[in-house]
């Protein structure tokens, strides 16, 4: 996910970010988005796939519960996480906020995780970054 990969590719489709104004276009099919629960200081994981419908969520992972870190009931204990499969409901837009209270988002493609500050080549701070399947050629 360098950003020589920020140019779509081949004619599948791409995962653009927005934020402050700028939109970065990363060719890639599917992701995995981590983060540090804001308050519990714990991990959650969540893969996502790239499809002409929206941004579809797979799974969700987290390292424990808390406040507003309830999983449903159907998760299970698997290598330390609770983890699930939401129905597969694809979504136009997915909106990221970012307090500062527990570092910043991380997206990872392939095994290569990079915070959000990291892709936009810029520090993000507080700003809220939107993640939607890029449209046109």
């Amino acid at each position: 996910m360098a950003a020589a990969s920020a140019r779509r590719g081949g004619g599948g489709l791409s995962l653009c970010l927005a934020s402050a104004g700028v939109v970065k276009a990363l060719s890639i099919a599917a992701f995995m988005l981590t983060w540090t629960h804001s308050i519990e200081k714990t991990a959650w994981q969540e893969d996502w796939l790239v499809t002409p419908a929206g941004l579809t969520l797979q799974q969700a992972r987290i390292k424990g519960t808390g406040a507003g870190m309830e999983p449903p009931p159907e998760a299970r204990l698997v290598d330390g996480w609770l983890q699930w499969s939401p129905p597969p409901v694809p979504r136009a837009e997915v909106v990221l906020g970012n307090s500062g209270a527990a570092g910043e988002w991380h997206l990872c493609e392939a095994g290569r995780c990079q915070t959000l500050s990291e892709i936009f080549e810029h520090p993000i701070g507080a700003n809220v970054t939107t993640m939607s399947v890029c449209k046109g050629p």
